[in-house]
């Protein structure tokens, strides 16, 4: 099969001789602007105006980022976070009354979950759309964009897999010398599948008009491949080699459970 040796500089330059510019955050971004473009096509091919869609944007902007700083600090690091609570907020260490630019390197996929969602609920009220009708269309977007941040975290040589204990893997030379899983890679390639099984659903089916139903696809099918693919990674925080399920597999279960709850509403309600 094969072994990778994996030591790429997560930093490409530092911009003014300070601010570090990373593959992560390029990816990230490249993930967010490919996932609005994606969107995009579907608002013009169901004639609703662009401009709604801008509106929207700057909404999952918002959740998407806070989301996932806030899931981060309070399922994964609440201990620290509680005693600096600034650098939540702030892409700054502070130690011993120094600054140093960190960026915001704890982001957690779960919380940029659940900020997206409430994003699109505020939106949804404010503007008095059907919040079913666009938890559908941003479904369809959204895995595209996970798969992105997931090739950036691979970039970083982070959450990666266990050890293979065979002579296929990828080693994470600035970690260790031990051929792992890269769970980063197979949760990327999974969540481009996922894309193509939600937009075979809107564009060849008639589903799309089953409000939630869409929607409810990617919450049971992305949150069940993640549960399955911890089992493969390697725990972010220590607390978690006491649990049975690590925090990743356990904070699934609630999106799989609302995934069935929406396809049993959707087909109700049809």
């Amino acid at each position: 099969m094969g072994v990778l040796e994996w030591n790429v500089n997560p930093e490409i330059t530092k911009l003014f001789g300070t601010f570090p510019l990373k593959y992560y955050g390029i990816l990230f971004v490249t993930g967010l602007l490919l996932g609005y473009e994606i969107v995009k096509r579907i608002y013009k091919s169901e004639n609703v105006a662009i401009e709604n869609l801008e509106k929207l944007s700057t909404y999952l902007f918002i959740g998407i980022l806070v989301g996932a700083r806030l899931g981060h600090c309070l399922f994964y690091d609440f201990e620290y976070f509680s005693q600096h609570p600034l650098e939540i907020f702030l892409p700054f260490q502070i130690a011993d009354g120094n600054w140093t630019f960190t960026g915001f390197s704890g982001l957690a996929s779960h919380g940029g979950s659940i900020g997206v969602i409430l994003a699109i609920i505020v939106y949804s009220i404010r503007s008095k759309t059907s919040l079913l009708w666009v938890l559908d269309r941003v479904a369809i977007g959204a895995p595209v964009t996970g798969a992105f941040i997931r090739l950036g975290n691979f970039m970083n040589s982070e959450i990666y897999g266990k050890p293979t204990n065979s002579n296929y893997g990828v080693i994470f030379m600035r970690d260790d010398l031990i051929p792992r899983h890269p769970t980063q890679l197979y949760e990327a390639f999974s969540y481009l599948i996922i894309f193509g099984l939600l937009w075979y659903l809107y564009k060849k089916t008639g589903l799309k008009k089953n409000e939630g139903f869409i929607f409810g696809v990617l919450l049971i099918v992305l949150f069940s491949v993640r549960l399955v693919l911890e089992f493969f990674k390697e725990n972010q925080v220590a607390f978690e080699d006491t649990m049975t399920l690590n925090m990743g597999q356990w904070l699934s279960v609630p999106f799989i459970l609302s995934g069935i709850a929406l396809l049993i509403y959707s087909k109700q309600k049809k």
